[in-house]
């Protein structure tokens, strides 16, 4: 959520940054104007019941004195109504300002690219080396299909489209995935945490997923009180809901294996094939609560955590920022880390990393106390550390062989014992 006064003393750069985010000019002067009324109207109050008072000491002294106070009785009565009517118009202007802001993203970095869509994104590095073949290299899909260690036609039997089933060497593949990163995130000095994976509407609206997103979401319940995480970042964001930190215990970091659960309303026709784009997904997620004037250097450090994983599995990738356009709703900014995959012959996102700056932590109430015993808002930062499935089939694309075989990459082979390449396994 943004700050409002940063709003009403700042209107015209308000309105410049988010422009830059597809927020028109007059959604920006109708929420200001709509504040100005509200302002307005509670001046109107005080002076009524400042009114109100003088009147009730007129009551007071005639009849103390014996005199007839009807007319200032009625005159009380009539500015009792008045009163109330206007604390129930003050009460129905905030909610519709709050509807408003809540559908506000957030405040681009001003040091971001300023574009409509990823076309607008600037690359930052290119890491690793891209790798040749002699043989027309092969899609994960089509690897992991004829190795037997993914079958997407139960997964559709049983669940529906997008949905997968890892066998045997493939499922043992997606756990040395993560439990490698997890095990390099603590090494980094993250907290593990295991989330709950059902969360209510106030966690979605703390982190941004809610209002804007909830077709994307599986709500559960009677009354579809509940949703299936979209991401760990809202439970692990959401630890600290409604809190006041010691300013001293920050930067705070956490870490959490969990799977992410999407309808992905808007992405019909893409992806449909493979591991890009499923409705269930595993993730390894890094979240940060940082003072506001630490939380660039952590964006940084957080990118290069997400960039130590890719850098030991050997997997080459490309660092990018994205542009205002391209960016999530609560982020001020977006590394997104892409992935070299062979069969596309392109990079894919693997990793988004991001600075919300106070923008979470205003929603979700979540402040930290400084050294003068001052209240801030805390900046929350996270990060794919990385995706699961998509670091699979990266995987699978660049270590492929000439016979269908699977290398597994060295830093993996601790959780393999003596496997070193995945073979094709029967399962009947």
């Amino acid at each position: 959520m943004l700050d409002i006064k940063y709003l009403r003393n700042n209107p015209d750069e308000a309105k410049e940054r988010l422009a830059g985010r597809g927020v028109a000019t007059e959604t920006v002067d109708s929420y200001l104007a709509l504040d100005a009324k509200r302002r307005e109207i509670l001046v109107h109050v005080e002076e009524l019941k400042a009114q109100r008072n003088v009147v009730s000491d007129q009551i007071g002294q005639k009849k103390r004195a014996k005199e007839d106070a009807h007319a200032e009785i009625a005159e009380m009565q009539q500015l009792a109504q008045t009163v109330k009517a206007l604390d129930e118009q003050v009460e129905q202007i905030d909610a519709d300002l709050k509807q408003q802001a809540l559908r506000f993203p957030n405040l681009p970095n001003p040091n971001i690219p300023v574009g409509s869509d990823e076309a607008a994104n600037r690359e930052e590095l290119k890491w690793g080396n891209i790798p040749t073949f002699d043989f027309t290299p092969k899609a994960h899909y089509e690897i992991g299909e004829a190795l037997g260690i993914l079958d997407w036609e139960r997964g559709a039997k049983v669940s529906g489209a997008r949905f997968v089933y890892y066998i045997g060497q493939g499922a043992r593949l997606e756990r040395a995935v993560y439990n490698f990163m997890l095990d390099e995130h603590r090494k980094e000095g993250y907290t593990e945490v295991l989330p709950p994976y059902l969360v209510k509407d106030a966690a979605m609206f703390g982190t941004g997923q809610y209002p804007k997103f909830m077709n994307d979401a599986y709500r559960v319940g009677a009354d579809d009180e509940m949703t299936l995480i979209p991401t760990a970042e809202v439970p692990l964001t959401n630890y600290y809901r409604e809190e006041i930190l010691d300013g001293a215990d920050l930067p705070i970091s956490l870490t959490a294996l969990a799977p992410s659960f999407r309808q992905e309303a808007g992405s019909a026709g893409r992806d449909t094939r493979g591991l890009i784009r499923m409705h269930q997904f595993n993730k390894v997620e890094m979240v940060k609560f940082t003072t506001e004037d630490d939380s660039y250097r952590a964006l940084d450090q957080m990118t290069k955590d997400a960039e130590n994983i890719l850098q030991k599995l050997e997997l080459p990738y490309h660092l990018i920022t994205l542009s205002t356009g391209d960016m999530g709703f609560s982020a001020a900014e977006t590394h997104d880390l892409e992935v070299w995959m062979p069969e596309q012959n392109l990079y894919r996102e693997i990793s988004s990393v991001s600075n919300t700056e106070a923008f979470q932590a205003r929603r979700a109430k979540i402040q930290y106390r400084d050294e003068n015993g001052q209240l801030h808002f805390a900046h929350t930062l996270n990060g794919s550390g990385l995706a699961v499935g998509r670091t699979v089939a990266a995987i699978l694309e660049n270590y492929q062989n000439a016979d269908g075989t699977v290398t597994i990459p060295e830093v993996l082979r601790p959780y393999f014992g003596a496997d070193q390449i995945i073979a094709e396994r029967d399962l009947h």
